[in-house]
């Protein structure tokens, strides 16, 4: 298990929104679904790549002198990058002065990931905390998530598995003894309109919620309030306290109130970012407050996540 190896891009220590308890939450890269809020994209990619936080970016040059295979460019005041060319060598990163440039994805052995988990074991012990996985989609990586959570519950931690809830059952109902605690992303209850903004079926996800529920795990649904999406849609809300009414699963909702942080990071990436969407507003309070209300109805606990 410890030599099982698998790509993180990052690894949050005494993260408190992530499941019971002072927790540890590993982030791994590599995503079936293509939501444009998305406020990781870093994770959509499986494989390593170069990020620019481009606060940070003093167009010096620096990166363009030393990169071997050309491919930053500076253009008109802007920086430019050809991921093609990139071979991630690390020098661009090594040379920049401002910090401005990071290789996104790390390989490692669940092992060492393990190693880094257990430093906290203390406040874990005490909080009820533990190991959260999640991405990304983590399920992408079903041997690598087994043995972290695996390792986890050996060393006696709590464990919670953040996911889509797209994968296969078989994926699921192997990794169903090792986790305490599901969440699972419950983003727009329509088909059509799920295929449109995520990428893949809707109803493929709600027959494997169903499964879970008939074995017995513990779910919290994960609802991010997206604007255009489904933050106006009053009907979504309604079928997502219905579901999780008829669910003896489902522990709790959390909803997830849409934020901008994604624009940032998408440039990041060097990609485009629509101009429509860059200019969509935050969810007003009243409109948080009415899906808040409308949740409520399902019985369960409802907090903002």
């Amino acid at each position: 298990m410890k030599k099982q190896r698998g790509v993180v891009f990052d690894i949050k220590r005494f993260a408190i929104h992530d499941g019971p308890g002072i927790r540890t939450t590993v982030f791994l890269k590599g995503c079936n679904m293509t939501c444009w809020w998305c406020h990781n994209p870093e994770s959509r990619n499986p494989s390593r790549e170069l990020f620019m936080y481009v606060n940070k970016c003093r167009m010096c040059g620096r990166c363009v002198d030393v990169c071997p295979n050309d491919a930053h460019l500076l253009v008109d005041g802007e920086h430019k990058f050809d991921r093609e060319k990139c071979r991630l060598c690390g020098k661009c990163v090594e040379e920049c002065p401002f910090g401005a440039l990071k290789i996104i994805g790390e390989e490692m052995t669940a092992g060492a990931v393990m190693d880094e988990v257990l430093e906290d074991k203390h406040y874990y012990d005490v909080s009820g905390g533990g190991l959260t996985i999640s991405g990304g989609e983590p399920m992408l990586q079903i041997d690598f998530v087994y043995a972290l959570l695996k390792l986890a519950k050996e060393n006696g931690l709590n464990t919670v598995l953040d996911t889509n809830g797209s994968d296969g059952k078989g994926d699921y109902e192997k990794i169903l003894p090792v986790v305490d605690l599901f969440f699972i992303d419950v983003k727009q209850i329509d088909e059509n309109k799920h295929q449109a903004g995520c990428g893949i079926s809707w109803l493929r996800i709600e027959d494997n919620i169903h499964w879970l529920d008939s074995k017995g795990a513990k779910i919290t649904f994960r609802c991010p309030i997206i604007p255009e999406f489904n933050a106006e849609d009053d009907g979504h809300w309604q079928k997502v306290a219905e579901l999780a009414k008829d669910l003896n699963s489902v522990v709790a909702i959390e909803y997830l109130p849409y934020h901008r942080l994604w624009i940032s990071k998408v440039e990041g990436l060097f990609c485009e970012v629509d101009e429509h969407r860059r200019n969509l507003p935050e969810i007003s309070t009243e409109r948080i407050n009415k899906i808040e209300n409308i949740l409520r109805t399902s019985g369960k606990k409802v907090s903002r996540g």
